[in-house]
């Protein structure tokens, strides 16, 4: 059974950092889309990031491109989500997700989630 666990949230200033982890198990990630996505209070949990597993290909949502990174360590079966310049409306519950097949931002597509991490930044 896949599992995924979050961890790294926190409390930040507005134009700070934060790294998220991601630590996957149960599974061969090989052939897996890695994916992070946020829910602000009263609002509908929305795509951040993906990345496929082995071939690095990536896709951010516009209102993080530029500021935040998705990559992973392969020896930990760990996906991070690297924060930078991070705003108020950047606060929120982050997930991680992954399913077995192409990078999408539909979060239905989506087989197996984390708990979630609190992100909230301060202005």
């Amino acid at each position: 059974q896949v599992q995924l666990v979050e961890s790294g949230g926190g409390l930040v200033q507005a134009g700070g950092s934060l790294r998220l982890s991601c630590a996957a198990s149960g599974g061969t990630f090989s052939t897996y889309a890695m994916g992070w996505f946020r829910q602000a209070p009263g609002k509908e949990r929305e795509f951040v990031a993906a990345m496929k597993w082995s071939t690095f290909s990536k896709d951010y949502a516009d209102s993080v491109q530029g500021r935040f990174t998705i990559s992973r360590d392969s020896a930990k079966n760990t996906v991070y989500l690297q924060m930078n310049s991070v705003k108020p409306e950047d606060t929120a519950v982050y997930y991680c997700a992954t399913r077995d097949g192409m990078v999408t931002r539909i979060k239905e597509r989506y087989d197996y989630w984390g708990q979630g991490t609190q992100v909230t930044v301060s202005s």
